[in-house]
């Protein structure tokens, strides 16, 4: 972790808001280094590069602006900047749809309709009465910060009993990071990691000065060294569906698909469900662990 990111990991860990500035010039400077001249079309020009990727003259040609007006949006000031003008910047970067946003998250907060960081995160009782119903698959909601906010009980049969942890470690980035056997259950822990700390990133756009991320953020920082390189790489994605390779203690190995859906009254909780292919044997697996009832759930020591 360089010295930027040990400012920024002390910070958060003071519970201080994450610096908008910093995080944008950051963003930009990461998306930049990622790319090659000739990845965009360009040619190269001397024998040496002190740096990886493009050179800021570059990227400004790339996206029809002057070096200076970039250079200043990359220190961090992207107040007059126009979303005509980040559009340029992202098709150079080729950047993703969801760093696409990131961007402009972090360039032009004010263009975006502020919610109160802090505000409790509630799960409407519907919503927990569908959990329930839903009989055989694992699902749940969660929220911003990887908040774990309602489950059903083949949820806790194939993840755990969270309700035996304190609500404040009810938290995927807590649970992979700072719980071992997390690190047992997934079979491709690193995948599970990234794809964390890549939605942590994304809410980091959208709330800076959100006290409880920034808290959350510096802890992790402090107690993870994995936590702290994933971190520096400042990548953002969304994942709203994909197969999830486990080895639970019970049953063995399960492959189970995964779908992501965001709620249209409060975008920033989702529900997640897991299923498998008929006939596999992981959901046979998964047949057996619902028959077990409330056997199958299993408790997870506290971090």
């Amino acid at each position: 972790m360089d010295s930027r990111d040990e400012r920024a990991g002390t910070a958060a860990a003071a519970g201080r808001p994450l610096d908008r500035k910093a995080e944008l010039s950051e963003f930009l400077r990461s998306r930049r280094a990622r790319l090659k001249p000739e990845d965009v079309g360009l040619a190269a020009f001397g024998r040496h590069r002190r740096v990886p990727g493009l050179r800021r003259e570059e990227l400004a040609q790339l996206a029809g602006v002057s070096v200076a007006y970039y250079t200043r949006l990359e220190q961090g000031n992207g107040r007059n900047v126009s979303a005509e003008v980040l559009d340029s910047i992202a098709r150079a970067l080729r950047l993703t749809d969801a760093e696409h946003a990131h961007l402009t998250h972090l360039a032009k907060p004010k263009s975006h309709k502020k919610k109160p960081a802090a505000r409790q995160q509630q799960v409407r009782g519907a919503l927990r009465r569908l959990l329930d119903t839903m009989e055989g698959v694992p699902a749940y909601i969660v929220g911003r910060r990887a908040e774990i906010l309602a489950w059903n009980r083949m949820a806790a049969a194939v993840f755990g009993d969270w309700s035996e942890l304190p609500p404040a470690e009810r938290n995927w980035a807590r649970l992979v990071f700072l719980h071992p056997e997390y690190r047992d259950l997934f079979i491709d822990w690193e995948q599970k990691a990234i794809d964390i700390v890549c939605a942590l990133r994304m809410d980091a756009g959208c709330y800076p000065d959100d006290p409880r991320l920034s808290a959350l953020v510096g802890e992790l920082s402090v107690k993870s060294e994995e936590f702290r390189r994933l971190w520096a790489t400042h990548d953002v994605k969304e994942k709203s569906h994909g197969v999830k390779r486990l080895h639970h203690p019970l049953v063995g190995d399960l492959s189970l698909n995964f779908e992501s859906f965001r709620l249209t009254d409060d975008s920033d909780l989702g529900l997640v469900t897991y299923h498998a292919e008929p006939g596999s044997p992981s959901a046979e697996s998964l047949r057996l662990l619902a028959s077990w009832g409330t056997d199958a759930t299993r408790p997870i020591p506290s971090a």
